[in-house]
C-alpha cells in the first residue's frame, strides 16, 4: 500500500488511510482539471460511499469492485465535478446526494436524478459511521463540506472546492460570493473544529486547518 501523503496525480496510484472504522481512498482523474474523488469505506459493513464521481468512471468502479456503494455524494453543482456520476450510478445503483440548493442544476447537468438533498448537519451513512453536512455557500449556492470524526484519532473534512490549502475556493470575481464563503468558512469550519482536523479538497494536496489557520485574515484581506 502506498504511503498516505494526499499528493496523487491522474493516472497515477490511489492512495489509501485508516480513520478509525472508515478507510478513506484519495484518487485523482482527469488531466486537465486534476479533480480528487474520495471513496469511503466502512470496515464493519463493507459499504463505500463515493464523494464527487468527478470523471473516469472505470477507474472509480475498479475502486468500487465487488462492494456495494450505497450513495455518491456530490459536493457541488459544477460540471467537473460529476461527469462520470451518470456511468457511475447505472453501474452500482447508488444513491445520489447533493446540497439542496445546487440539486436542481445537478440533474440538468448529468441527466441524473438527486434522490437525496441535504443541508446543515444532516448525516450521511457510511455503513455504520456518519459524515455530517456542513452547508457552505459563496463557491456554488449549494456546496457541501463532509465531516468525520474518527473516535479514535482526528477529524477528516471533505470540503470540496469551498477550501484549499492557501485559501477558500474562487467566487469569480464576485465581491459577495467572496465574502460569503469566508464568512461561512470561518463560521462553520475554522471557529468549529480544531487545528487538527485534516482536509481534503476537490482538488491538489490535503492541509490541516491548523496549518490554514493564521492565514484567515489574509484571505479575507486580498479578497478572493
Amino acid at each position: 500500500m502506498v504511503t498516505y501523503t494526499g499528493d496523487v496525480t491522474p493516472g497515477g496510484e490511489a492512495q489509501t488511510r485508516q480513520a478509525g472504522c472508515v478507510t478513506i481512498t484519495k484518487v485523482a482523474v482527469d488531466p486537465q482539471m486534476s479533480n480528487n474523488a474520495y471513496l469511503l469505506h466502512c470496515e464493519e459493513t463493507d459499504e463505500l460511499v463515493l464523494i464527487d464521481a468527478a470523471h473516469d468512471a472505470p477507474t472509480l468502479l475498479a475502486l468500487v469492485g465487488d462492494r456495494s456503494l450505497t450513495a455518491v455524494v456530490t459536493t457541488h453543482q459544477h460540471w467537473d465535478h460529476h461527469r462520470a456520476l451518470a456511468e457511475v450510478v447505472a453501474a452500482t445503483g447508488a444513491t445520489v446526494v447533493a446540497g439542496e440548493p445546487d440539486a436542481a442544476a445537478i440533474t440538468e447537468q448529468t441527466g441524473v436524478a438527486v434522490d437525496r438533498t441535504v443541508t446543515q448537519g444532516d448525516r450521511i451513512a457510511v455503513g455504520t459511521c456518519d459524515l455530517t453536512v456542513i452547508a457552505l455557500a459563496g463557491h456554488t449556492p449549494g456546496s457541501i463540506a463532509l465531516f468525520w470524526e474518527d473516535p479514535t484519532g482526528q477529524g477528516h473534512l471533505f470540503t470540496g472546492d469551498s477550501l484549499f490549502p492557501g485559501g477558500v475556493g474562487n467566487t469569480f470575481g464576485d465581491a459577495d460570493a467572496f465574502l460569503t464563503l469566508i464568512d461561512e468558512v470561518s463560521t462553520k469550519i475554522f471557529d468549529v473544529y480544531g487545528d487538527d482536523v485534516w482536509f481534503y479538497p476537490g482538488h491538489g494536496g490535503d492541509s490541516t486547518l491548523g496549518a490554514e489557520r493564521p492565514h484567515l485574515d489574509e484571505w479575507r484581506e486580498r479578497g478572493w
